[in-house]
């Protein structure tokens, strides 16, 4: 399965080197050297050389490219890596998209709310779009409102606080 983890974008000297815009939490996995990535909907394939960070930038010189006008054609290319379907993440408590999507979402007694529709990855913090039967519901994927992912089972579970996964709020009293 291949996932999306960067774009190419300027070059950045005459040798080839280019900008990458990450699109992935792994890039010292994904772009380490020797990985080869594709070009999304594409066939070309770029080899990964080297890689440095440079002002915060993350800075890649591929194989196939060597000068500064083989960079700027390949700039806006999408990459993306081949990943194991059964592949997690190096760090334990963290997960790929496509293992979130699908989940079932239960509160903690038990009670069924929905599927996991979406992870929205916002600068604040990720968040899972759960499709509940009232509608799209957004709950931000911290631990003190997700406290517990259960891959095996196939479910998660949401801590079901006052108009997180449905429209009450604390002042709705029988």
């Amino acid at each position: 399965m291949d996932t999306l983890v960067g774009v190419i974008g300027r070059p950045h000297g005459v040798r080839g080197e280019v900008a990458v815009e990450l699109r992935t939490d792994e890039p010292e996995r994904r772009f380490a050297p020797g990985q080869v990535l594709r070009e999304e909907g594409g066939t070309r394939l770029f080899t990964v050389r080297s890689v440095r960070d440079h002002s915060g930038r993350l800075l890649v010189r591929f194989a196939e490219l060597v000068d500064r006008a083989g960079a700027e054609a390949a700039r806006g290319t999408l990459l993306t890596a081949a990943v194991e379907p059964d592949e997690s993440p190096a760090e334990a408590g963290e997960f790929y998209d496509r293992q979130l999507i699908g989940l079932r979402v239960t509160t903690p007694d038990g009670t069924d709310v929905g599927t996991v529709g979406l992870v929205l990855h916002l600068p604040a913090q990720d968040v899972l779009e759960i499709q509940t039967a009232a509608g799209a519901r957004l709950v931000p994927f911290v631990e003190a409102l997700v406290p517990d992912v259960d891959l095996e089972a196939g479910r998660l579970t949401v801590v079901d606080v006052a108009g997180l996964l449905d429209d009450r709020d604390d002042t709705d009293e029988d």
